[in-house]
């Protein structure tokens, strides 16, 4: 055969238009990402302590913190009377002690609660109190507060009126109130069953 031969050459494909092909994504990195995000606010949400700096391992809110710390005796009386004051106290006298003006009378600053000798104070609280008064200026002309003898114990009520009375935050400073000294003033009106009214606190000799 000669080497000059020549071959019909294959015919040429037929060109084409490329064309762009959509492949739906896979669902499980959706899937897995969802999965770790949502691990992740639980994460933080349990160890996160609200984002407060004073909140740390292994301590997950600040509740937590002040409950786990070593506490004086002094200590775990502000943190019961605190406690009290937040169930029975706050909804009236709010949480920064000022009341509600023309109400309920404030704490903060109050000479009834901060007055040398907590005996009027004691039975304002064990007994109730009505009756038109003025604080710091402010009238409370239907001023009213229930009896809390039957609901609260002596050390429930020596607590409270402490952490009132000594609420630094709130600028009073006065001595605290003892169990002992609930016990007496209990035990002097213990056949009384009305209120007392501003009028016949402020005749009671103070420290009876």
């Amino acid at each position: 055969m000669s080497p000059n031969a020549h071959f019909p050459l294959a015919p040429a494909a037929p060109e084409t238009e490329p064309t762009a092909r959509r492949d739906a994504a896979p669902l499980w990195p959706f899937i897995l990402l969802g999965v770790m995000l949502y691990a992740s606010g639980l994460y933080v949400d349990a160890r996160g302590g609200g984002f407060n700096a004073e909140v740390y391992e292994p301590y997950h809110s600040l509740e937590d913190v002040v409950a786990l710390q070593p506490k004086t005796a002094g200590g775990e009386m502000a943190a019961q009377g605190k406690k009290v004051f937040q169930t029975y106290c706050q909804v009236c006298h709010q949480a920064n002690g000022l009341g509600t003006a023309g109400q309920f009378p404030p704490l903060a600053g109050s000479d009834w609660v901060l007055a040398e000798q907590p005996t009027r104070i004691i039975r304002a609280v064990l007994n109730g109190f009505q009756g038109p008064l003025e604080v710091k200026g402010q009238s409370f002309g239907a001023a009213a507060m229930p009896p809390w003898k039957d609901m609260l114990k002596d050390d429930d009520l020596a607590a409270v009126l402490t952490y009132i009375r000594d609420n630094q935050e709130w600028g009073n400073k006065a001595s605290a109130v003892t169990p002992e000294q609930v016990k007496a003033i209990r035990d002097k009106i213990k056949d009384r069953a009305d209120p007392f009214t501003p009028q016949e606190l402020l005749d009671l000799p103070l420290g009876q």
